[in-house]
C-alpha cells in the first residue's frame, strides 16, 4: 500500500514538472507575437510622427485658408492612424486576457488536484500513525518488511512536505495570475477610453472642416475676414456652452473660465489646463453614460435614463461605502445620484462622480482639503467644487510648475495613475485642448472681454 502511494506521489510530481515547461513554450509563442505587435506599432507611430511633423510645419506658416484645411485633413488622417493603433492594442489585450483566464482555470484545477492528493496522503499517514507497535510488528511476516514499512512511512512524510510546498507555489502563482488579469482588464479599459476620445476628436475635426468650408465658401478672402473679426470671435468664445458631465445646466465658456481662474489663483494650476482636463473627463463620462447604484453588496445598478440593469456600477469593496458617506453627508439620495456607468466591453467598474470624474475612494482622500478651501463640505457634482478637486489632484503631481512636461505628466496621472507612454494620447490631447483654450483666453483678453484677473 505504501509503495503504491509513493508511486502515485512520484507521478504527480512528474505531471507538475511537465506543466511548467508548457508555460515556457507558450511564452516563446507570445514573445514572437509581441515582437510582431511592436513592429506594427512602430510602423504606425512612424506614420503618426510624420503627419505630426507636417501639421507643425504648416501651423508655422502663414494662416491661409488652404493651410487651415490642410492642417484639419492631416489631423483627421493622424487620428485615423491612432485609432488603428489603439484597436490593435485592444485586440492584443483581449487575447492576453483570454490566455490569462484559461491559465487561471488550469492552475485552479491543479490546485484542486494537489489538495486531493494531499488529503489522501494525510489520511494514509493518519492510518499508519494510528497503528500500535505490536500491530506493526505482527502485520509483517519478516523483520525486513517491518523496516521497509518504517522507511516507506518516512518517505510518505517527505512527499507530504514536498506536496505542501508545491501546493503553496501553485496558490502563489494563481494569485499572481489573478493580479495580472485585473491589470490587463484595467489596461484595456484605458485603451477603450482613449479610443473614445480619438473618435470624438476626429469627428470634431471633420465638423470644423465642414463648417470652415461652409462659412468661407472656400474663398481665401472670406477666411481672412473671419480671422480679422476679433469682436465677433470673442463673443462666440464667451457664450459657447462649456459642456460638463453630471451637472444639470452647463455653464458658458466665459463662466467656466471665471471659475477656473479663481481656482487657479488659489492652487497655482493654469486655467487652460483645468478647462482641458474637465473637457476630456466630461467627454469620457458622456460616452459611457450615467448610472444609479442600487445594490450596495454587489455594486450593481441601473441606467439613469432607462432603468435597465447594469452590472458593476461601482466597486463594492473600494467605492460603495465612501459613496454612501459622501452622498449622505451632502443630503443626497445615494440611489438616485448619477455616477458614470462601466464600459460594457471591458468588464471593469464605473462609479466616477461629477465633472471631475473622481471615484468615491479618491474623493474621500481630498475631502478634508477641499472643505478647508471651500469652508464647507465639497460636492463632486458642484461645478466649482469639481474644479477645485481637479486642481488639487493636478497640483499634487506637479502641474503648478506650468511647464509642458509637468502638466502633461500630471494629466497622464489624472487619467491612469501613471505616465505609461502607451496612454500618451490622453496627455497629448489634454495639452492640445489646453493650447486651444489658451488662444481663446488671449483672444478674450485682446478684445477686453476678460472681466477678471487670472
Amino acid at each position: 500500500m505504501n509503495s503504491t502511494i509513493v508511486k502515485t506521489i512520484g507521478s504527480a510530481f512528474l505531471i507538475l514538472s511537465l506543466v511548467l515547461p508548457g508555460f515556457f513554450v507558450f511564452g516563446q509563442t507570445a514573445s514572437e507575437e509581441r515582437a510582431q505587435l511592436e513592429q506594427e506599432l512602430q510602423k504606425l507611430e512612424a506614420e503618426i510622427d510624420s503627419i505630426e511633423g507636417d501639421i507643425t510645419k504648416t501651423q508655422q506658416e502663414k494662416k491661409t485658408f488652404e493651410n487651415q484645411i490642410s492642417i484639419l485633413k492631416n489631423k483627421i488622417k493622424k487620428l485615423d492612424l491612432e485609432i488603428q493603433k489603439s484597436s490593435r492594442l485592444v485586440r492584443d489585450l483581449k487575447s492576453q486576457i483570454v490566455d490569462t483566464e484559461e491559465s487561471i482555470v488550469k492552475t485552479t484545477e491543479d490546485v484542486g488536484t494537489k489538495k486531493e492528493q494531499l488529503a489522501q496522503i494525510l489520511r494514509n499517514i493518519a492510518q499508519e500513525d494510528a497503528k500500535t507497535f505490536p500491530e506493526i510488528v505482527l502485520s509483517g511476516p519478516t523483520l525486513s518488511e517491518f523496516f521497509s514499512n518504517v522507511l516507506s512511512l518516512e518517505v510518505l512524510h517527505q512527499k507530504n512536505k514536498d506536496l505542501l510546498k508545491s501546493l503553496t507555489e501553485l496558490q502563489s502563482y494563481l494569485g499572481v495570475q489573478k493580479e495580472n488579469l485585473e491589470s490587463e482588464k484595467q489596461e484595456e479599459e484605458h485603451y477603450q477610453k482613449i479610443q473614445v476620445l480619438q473618435k470624438q476628436e476626429s469627428q470634431s475635426n471633420k465638423a470644423q472642416t465642414e463648417k470652415l468650408l461652409s462659412v468661407t465658401k472656400g474663398k481665401e478672402s472670406e477666411y481672412q475676414k473671419l480671422l480679422s473679426d476679433r469682436k465677433k470671435k470673442a463673443q462666440e468664445i464667451r457664450t459657447r456652452i462649456f459642456e460638463l458631465i453630471g451637472v444639470p445646466q452647463a455653464p458658458t465658456f466665459g463662466e467656466a473660465l471665471e471659475i477656473a481662474s479663481s481656482v487657479s489663483a488659489q492652487t497655482g494650476v493654469r486655467p487652460a489646463l483645468l478647462l482641458a482636463v474637465l473637457t476630456q473627463e466630461s467627454s469620457l463620462g458622456k460616452n459611457v453614460g450615467q448610472c444609479f447604484l442600487k445594490d450596495t453588496q454587489t455594486g450593481d445598478g441601473v441606467r439613469s435614463s432607462t432603468g435597465a440593469f447594469v452590472r458593476k456600477v461601482m466597486k463594492p469593496t473600494r467605492d460603495v461605502q465612501p459613496f454612501l458617506q459622501i452622498t449622505q453627508e451632502l443630503g443626497r439620495d445615494s440611489f438616485s445620484t448619477a455616477v458614470s456607468c462601466p464600459i460594457p466591453s471591458v468588464g471593469g467598474y464605473g462609479g466616477a462622480m461629477g465633472p471631475a470624474q473622481f471615484i468615491p475612494s479618491t474623493w474621500i482622500r481630498y475631502r478634508d482639503r477641499l472643505a478647508s478651501l471651500l469652508g464647507r463640505p465639497a460636492d463632486p457634482w458642484n461645478i466649482r467644487d469639481a474644479f477645485y478637486a481637479a486642481a488639487l489632484y493636478l497640483s499634487d503631481y506637479g502641474a503648478t510648475a506650468q511647464t509642458y512636461n509637468a502638466e502633461w505628466k500630471a494629466a497622464m496621472i489624472y487619467f491612469s495613475g501613471s505616465t505609461n507612454i502607451r496612454y500618451r494620447f490622453y496627455g497629448d490631447s489634454v495639452m492640445r485642448i489646453a493650447a486651444g483654450y489658451e488662444e481663446d483666453i488671449k483672444a478674450l483678453a485682446s478684445n477686453g472681454s476678460l472681466t477678471f484677473t487670472q
